[in-house]
């Protein structure tokens, strides 16, 4: 998934006035936030042609906050820009609690003899 400058210009309106010394541009912040929900990397595996994953994050995480990226999805949805449909959803945990007594460990014993 990739928006175009074209494309782009119908959500222009929605996205903040960016201020200030801004490197990334909006439309590469957007294309970067679609390339993480189609592969599924880790903002860390964010190629650099998208510049620096932190940076990438920290606006998208802004944007969620304050409804603009639900506000940008709508309106790329009506445009028939893209066309997302979440069918399936799968939760995976690699990590399992376990009791202390379940892990092997030396149980306590009294020092009492009797």
């Amino acid at each position: 998934m990739k928006i175009t400058a074209s494309q782009f210009k119908i959500i222009q309106k929605l996205l903040p006035v960016q201020r200030g010394n801004v490197k990334i541009p909006n439309l590469l912040v957007l294309n970067a936030i679609l390339y993480v929900a189609e592969h599924g990397c880790k903002w860390r595996g964010l190629p650099k042609k998208f510049g620096h994953w932190h940076s990438i994050y920290t606006r998208a995480n802004r944007w969620a906050k304050n409804g603009v990226l639900d506000s940008v999805f709508a309106a790329l949805q009506e445009n028939d820009v893209i066309n997302i449909q979440v069918e399936q959803v799968s939760l995976d945990s690699t990590a399992v609690k376990v009791h202390p007594d379940g892990t092997g460990a030396l149980k306590k014993r009294s020092t009492v003899d009797g």
